[in-house]
């Protein structure tokens, strides 16, 4: 005859009552809007394209064999390019839409409250945090200031490269066109000459990388050691504090 336990009956099932009623509980907040949420992910693999396919514009590949006529390998790559950046500025033009229309986490982007002293003391904490003085952080419903701010400079790293890729694009399809009336005709001049764009566009490139690798890092590492939710909350929308 088979055990009949409790215990019996979890080893065999997987489910366990008692063990469920005695665990610390979970409150969970939503923050993120839908809209948020498909942006953050759209943005994200938009910004892994144009990385991958501006550092083979900036260094293109060797010689291909055969035809030239039959390689085309780097029209793809600056098509992609194109393609992603065009994705990109509209993803960012309607996130600003959405900061007016949306929750008031939507606004974080773009509002940072640098007068405020309350501001500055969390963001004193974070730093704190990130260098192991304190066990945990503040519990952040939306972004924490420290996030916050390196958000903030992220918008306008965004708005610099596409300020800047858009006039190089407007440069290849030459005067007339609406990328060159709104920006080649400026910025180019502005910033010196075609090559000074295209070296600032590039290091602007190495910053978007090197904040990503950031965000990544400090989302993870949240999740795991701040008992409160990240990476999944911008699935889900729902923020979760654990006790």
């Amino acid at each position: 005859m088979s055990a009949t336990t409790p215990q019996a009956i979890s080893d065999a099932t997987g489910t366990d009552e008692s063990a469920v009623a005695q665990a610390a509980s979970i409150k969970s907040v939503y923050v993120y809007q839908a809209p948020v949420r498909v942006w953050h992910w759209v943005n994200a693999l938009s910004l892994v394209v144009l990385a991958l396919t501006g550092y083979f514009i900036g260094s293109p590949l060797p010689t291909q064999p055969g035809e030239a006529s039959a390689n085309y390998l780097m029209g793809y790559i600056r098509f992609a390019h194109f393609a992603a950046g065009y994705v990109f500025a509209v993803g960012l033009l309607g996130r600003l839409y959405w900061a007016f229309v949306g929750n008031h986490h939507a606004r974080e982007l773009f509002t940072l409250p640098v007068f405020s002293g309350a501001y500055w003391r969390e963001v004193l904490t974070m730093l704190k945090w990130y260098a192991f003085l304190i066990p945990l952080p503040s519990r952040y419903v939306g972004h924490n200031p420290l996030a916050r701010g390196a958000m903030f400079g992220f918008l306008f790293l965004s708005v610099f490269m596409a300020f800047t890729g858009f006039a190089l694009y407007g440069e290849g399809t030459q005067a007339g066109s609406w990328a060159n009336r709104l920006f080649s005709s400026w910025l180019i001049p502005l910033m010196g000459q075609s090559q000074d764009v295209h070296t600032w566009h590039h290091l602007g490139m190495w910053g978007v990388v090197i904040f990503v690798v950031l965000h990544v890092y400090a989302a993870i590492r949240e999740d795991i050691m701040g008992r409160q939710s990240m990476v999944s909350t911008m699935i889900s929308g729902y923020r979760t504090f654990k006790n």
